[in-house]
């Protein structure tokens, strides 16, 4: 009997390591879209080439992270 309750108890405390986990990609998630937009305004704003070549590097950063946590998401989900 003891032993059924260790059981449930480990994994209750798994599904609460991955709930905060899943909430933890959801906030990065919505950080990184709001990047991206900040993104893409600073590189509709700017004329200089430099500074274009930066931002284009940023945006595909931001949008391989952006990637990387909605499929995080999504393995925690399903």
């Amino acid at each position: 009997m003891a032993e059924t309750a260790g059981v449930f108890a480990f994994r209750k405390k798994r599904d609460r390591a991955a709930e905060q986990e899943r909430q933890s990609l959801l906030e990065g998630l919505g950080q990184t879209r709001a990047q991206i937009a900040r993104a893409y305004t600073g590189f509709n704003s700017t004329h200089d080439p430099d500074l274009i070549e930066s931002y284009v590097f940023e945006i595909n950063a931001l949008q391989a992270r952006y990637s990387y946590l909605l499929r995080r998401v999504k393995e925690l989900e399903g």
